[in-house]
């Protein structure tokens, strides 16, 4: 596989998505549950970059966060429009987010964010850049000092429970960090670790679309990124810790005592839960 012929092709077909941005606004948006929609663009956006893709790598699968697609072997991972959100606000931290799967790992990415004119690329092996310009990741070692970027809470019917480790993340981590961020957009926080602005990042998510391609520009830059247990990251990761190595183990240490005392909690949370449920019965 020559992964710099790939890139130029993936850096092709990200110039064509946001060509699409520059000519279109919003438009109808689409519901996708709570609190979560797609705009117009999103899939214009989708479908110009697919269908470039079909034709020059045909070879290849394609997996689109509005239409799908494939979802094993060699394969594009496209978020046509990652910060949907702040799209249609009209707040300019969105990203066109295109990365490659090769055998289970994240090899290649080229992520354009058309509104502040930046284009990060990286591939296994080739480096990390952006706008052309080689990067590398912080060197921060002192947690007092780091700037600290988090995903976002998530929402739906079960988002209490979801966000239940994130909100203990947060309160372990706000009194030992010098500040937190929360930007809405994996793509473009991954790219900003990469290029030393956040000196760690944490989000307890990991859908292939937002991530692959910031994963596999961090590594090329320097990043270590893991799963959220400190393992090697991968496709089916829960999570994605991309940190300074200067910093990976305190902030590993956190995160496993986070988890830890998340278990616990929910243990007790289902003993009186039970117990309750025991005594009205009786």
């Amino acid at each position: 596989m020559d992964l710099a012929e790939l890139l130029k092709v993936a850096e092709a077909a990200v110039a064509r998505g946001r060509a699409v941005t520059e000519s279109m606004a919003p438009g109808v948006l689409t519901s996708k549950g709570d609190r979560d929609m797609a705009s117009e663009v999103d899939f214009a956006v989708e479908r110009e970059v697919r269908a470039f893709l079909e034709r020059e790598t045909p070879d290849l699968g394609v997996l689109g966060e509005e239409e799908g697609g494939a979802t094993d072997g060699t394969r594009w991972v496209l978020d046509p429009i990652d910060g949907t959100v702040n799209f249609v606000h009209g707040v300019p931290l969105w990203a066109i987010s295109l990365g490659l799967i090769h055998e289970g790992r994240a090899v290649a990415g080229v992520i354009d964010h058309p509104a502040l004119n930046t284009t990060y690329v990286g591939a296994e092996g080739l480096g990390a850049t952006c706008n052309g310009k080689p990067i590398r990741g912080s060197e921060c070692t002192e947690l007092s000092e780091a700037l600290v970027a988090v995903g976002d809470y998530a929402v739906g019917p079960d988002a209490a429970k979801v966000n239940a480790d994130r909100v203990a993340l947060t309160q372990q981590l706000f009194p030992r960090v010098q500040r937190l961020r929360m930007i809405g957009t994996a793509a473009t926080a991954l790219t900003w670790t990469a290029n030393a602005y956040f000196d760690a990042l944490i989000m307890f998510s990991n859908k292939p679309w937002d991530t692959m391609a910031g994963v596999a520009i961090c590594r090329e830059a320097g990043v270590t990124v893991l799963d959220l247990d400190g393992t090697e990251h991968a496709p089916e990761s829960r999570g994605v810790f991309a940190v300074s190595s200067g910093l990976k183990d305190q902030l590993l240490d956190l995160l496993v005592d986070v988890a830890d005392h998340e278990e616990h909690a929910a243990e007790d949370r289902d003993h009186v839960r039970d117990h309750g449920a025991g005594e009205q019965r009786g």
